[in-house]
């Protein structure tokens, strides 16, 4: 009974608090420590016992109470840190006053008359030692993260009574686990992991004020809460950075492999693991250098970034990508017993960490496709991608998906390292095959673009992009696969799609390219796709004839009713079973919530051309004239908060087909509405159409293979293949074209796309407790699916 009891009095405190006449005296300590006291000991309690309109009510009708029970709530933590925070007592105030925060900064934040308040000093202090109290409250949280017996386990070399002063502990001594740049591995207690973990909540609600404002440019109004925990003013940031990083890379969520052993006892790594990763990419992402590269040794605002991007030993890089992989992998872990194993759910974070482990730290990139470990981050995107193909909910998934495979297809090595042969481990709906795991990406990306949700139109430039750039590399590509790259220009190429928009016709270009790059640099391995060629031939005539008269554009056109791509005709040869155990790609649940994300930009601004022959300058001149100029592409982007509705009218596509956005979308409806295709645009691009070597190819081989099934009778294709396998075009074919290769290149709009995507994912994973329900955010917007 005594629990509700205490309960009963915090809650009248509250109310008391609240009412509209008491301006409450900050001396009257009796009736502040009612906040803090024992009488609460969980943070699910504070946010029952303060619920979201009374926090209005107190900021809108009694703000001096507002004011006085944030500023002794900082001042009870700067107390505990002068008196090193030793008893039990204070460390369930510490807890408390951390809990009381995070519940009340949100409500702050959403104000914007209150966004001077925490970077004004405490009342009543000299100008000389006035810190403002955001500046009290970072540093004592940071001094209370590594604080002996209650986040940290104590180094028992001295007595009790030699216990270190917290403000002067060396908290190198103290880093949470071992790993980069620690080898001590200390023990663990679960009451130290929970203890980090409210500290690191509140951190985390400090931090989110970027969602409390619309999408800025940091190198002129950065978040000064994450400026200056990332700054050489916080004496514990080189510790800090550390911890975070060993605690994520070091988790292991299986452990021994006790089937069940997640049911029976919590794991209180989990929640930590969790934050750490949260704050880890938040304050990674504060770059206030506004993307210009820093000179080599320079030390930039973010010891963060600094720290991460000067890790370069060998054994770091494994520590840290070995860590990712563990866990990126973890959902898709199969076993005999359902559920027996612990699964995490923070891959989207994961997936952020290492676009930024990458984008920082080049050594490290190198590292990643220096062997197949590559292959280990590979498999777990595919599978989400594939997975998240139908569910709207999951859009920024696929795309953050996309854009690491599109950074790290910029490298050759991660072409020849596609190779390596793929044995299914994880069930995925796609058709079986054979092959490599250039296959699986072909087969995935071949099955987002036709039976993915039409929100993912814009990405398919960037799927293809990432083809193209993998292509010369490619030693030998399955019939499954060879024959869904033909089913794309079968579809990409009918008239009425490349005459129902202004960019349309650059996939048909991006198709072109990779058959190419195939046939010139990789024929002898790739009898499959040359016999696709073969037996489609007529596509490619059809494309070389496409007529551009008026009358045909406007007839193409007016077919425009049926909206959708012709089913596929190139199944008859490949069976179409699905993986043993997979389950098909499901939409999200009506009411899902999500949030909104930014425009991405159009591959032309996040790629740059380069030649892979780096000894012949001239190159990217003459392809440039091969390839349309893509710089008048206009954004082909839907606005995402505005196009939900015509998703679900497009819903049903035919086996096969492909889906396609209206191409009115509320953005450019002006654009494409007074865009009317006309013959000398048709003729402009089709005449740079790269058919020369599939042409040349099919006039060399086609009469022989023609005279092959005559002379012997031969109806079976595996006979053909034979004959394919062992010919050469060796001196036939034009002369080889300079491979180009589209590399990812930095730029403002991918940048402040990740960073709303990080926000979204963090407000909507944080829902114990649900720190930023319900209030007034800026930066997205939520919305039901």
């Amino acid at each position: 009974m005594g629990n509700a009891d205490t309960k009963l009095n915090f809650r009248k405190a509250v109310v008391q608090l609240t009412s509209k006449t008491q301006v409450i005296d900050a001396s009257d300590d009796i009736f502040w420590d009612q906040f803090w006291s024992e009488n609460v000991t969980n943070v699910q309690d504070i946010f029952t016992l303060i619920p979201a309109p009374e926090i209005r009510v107190l900021r809108e009708e009694a703000p001096s109470n507002l004011a006085t029970l944030c500023y002794k709530a900082v001042e009870k933590l700067v107390k505990a840190v002068d008196s090193s925070c030793r008893t039990q007592r204070e460390h369930q105030i510490v807890l408390n006053c951390c809990r009381l925060l995070t519940r009340l900064l949100p409500y702050i934040f959403e104000d914007p008359d209150w966004k001077g308040f925490f970077w004004s000093s405490l009342p009543g202090k000299d100008d000389e030692e006035s810190l403002p109290l955001a500046h009290s409250l970072l540093n004592a949280l940071c001094d209370l993260l590594f604080c002996p017996d209650f986040t940290v386990a104590a180094n028992r070399k001295s007595g009790p009574d030699k216990a270190d002063e917290l403000q002067s502990i060396d908290s190198c001594e103290y880093i949470w686990e071992a790993g980069v740049g620690f080898a001590y591995s200390p023990p663990r207690y679960p009451i130290l992991d929970s203890n980090r973990t409210e500290l690191l909540k509140l951190l985390l609600t400090c931090f989110s004020e970027t969602m409390y404002n619309p999408p800025m440019d940091l190198s002129i109004t950065p978040n000064r809460w994450i400026e200056h925990l990332t700054s050489s003013e916080n004496r514990h940031a080189l510790p800090m950075f550390t911890s975070l990083l060993n605690t994520v890379c070091a988790y292991d969520p299986v452990g021994y492999g006790v089937p069940y052993n997640h049911l029976l006892f919590t794991d209180s790594l989990e929640p930590l693991v969790d934050v750490a990763l949260q704050i880890l990419i938040v304050t990674l992402d504060h770059d206030t250098t506004g993307g210009i590269p820093m000179e080599e040794g320079a030390v930039g605002d973010n010891l963060f970034i600094n720290y991460l991007s000067r890790i370069h030993r060998d054994e770091d890089f494994q520590f840290v990508l070995k860590g990712i992989t563990r866990l990126l992998n973890n959902p898709l872990m199969q076993t005999y017993l359902p559920n027996s194993t612990k699964k995490v759910h923070f891959h989207q974070e994961l997936l952020v960490f290492f676009w930024k482990m990458c984008d920082y730290n080049k050594k490290f990139l190198y590292y990643v496709l220096k062997s197949s470990d590559v292959l280990e981050v590979l498999v777990p995107i595919l599978y989400h991608l594939n997975d998240s193909r139908a569910d709207q909910s999951r859009v920024g998934l696929m795309h953050i998906g996309v854009f690491i495979l599109l950074l790290l297809s910029g490298e050759r090595n991660f072409g020849v390292r596609l190779n390596k042969p793929y044995t299914a481990t994880v069930p995925m709906d796609i058709p079986v095959f054979t092959g490599t795991h250039a296959d699986l990406l072909v087969t995935v990306f071949h099955k987002i673009i036709t039976t993915g949700h039409q929100r993912l139109q814009p990405l398919f430039d960037c799927l293809l992009t990432i083809l193209v750039n993998v292509s010369p590399y490619l030693k030998t590509l399955s019939m499954v696969a060879s024959t869904k790259l033909l089913h794309l220009l079968e579809a990409f190429s009918t008239p009425w799609f490349l005459f129902s928009a202004p960019t349309n016709h650059h996939l048909v270009f991006f198709l072109l390219e990779i058959f190419n790059n195939i046939i010139q640099y990789q024929f002898d391995g790739n009898s499959n796709l040359v016999y696709t060629i073969i037996r489609k031939r007529q596509v490619f005539h059809a494309l070389a004839n496409l007529p551009s008269d008026c009358n045909t554009i406007a007839k193409s056109l007016s077919k425009r009713q049926r909206r959708h791509m012709p089913a596929s005709t190139s199944n008859e040869n490949v069976s179409e079973t699905a993986m043993e155990g997979s389950h098909p790609a499901q939409p999200a649940e009506p009411g899902t919530l999500k949030a909104s994300l930014l425009e991405t930009p159009g591959i032309e601004n996040m790629t740059e051309k380069e030649s892979a022959h780096p000894l012949s300058p001239s190159v990217s001149i003459d392809i440039n004239k091969l390839i349309t100029n893509r710089s008048e592409r206009e954004s082909k982007t839907e606005d995402i908060a505005e196009e939900s509705m015509n998703a679900t009218k497009n819903s049903v596509v035919p086996k096969g087909g492909i889906r396609v956005a209206e191409q009115a979308s509320n953005n450019n409806i002006n654009n494409v509405n007074q865009w009317v295709p006309s013959s000398d645009w048709v003729y402009q691009w089709k005449s740079k159409l790269p058919l020369q070597t599939i042409m040349r190819l099919l006039q060399v081989l086609v009469p022989q293979v023609e005279k092959i099934c005559i002379d012997k009778g031969l109806t079976d294709e595996s006979e053909i293949l034979k004959f394919l396998q062992h010919g050469t075009l060796v001196g036939l074919l034009p002369v080889p074209h300079p491979i180009l290769i589209r590399r990812y290149q930095a730029n403002p709009g991918t940048t402040a796309w990740f960073r709303t995507y990080m926000w979204g994912v963090i407000y909507l994973r944080n829902v114990e407790p649900p720190i930023w329900y319900d209030t007034d955010v800026k930066l997205f917007e939520i919305q039901r699916v």
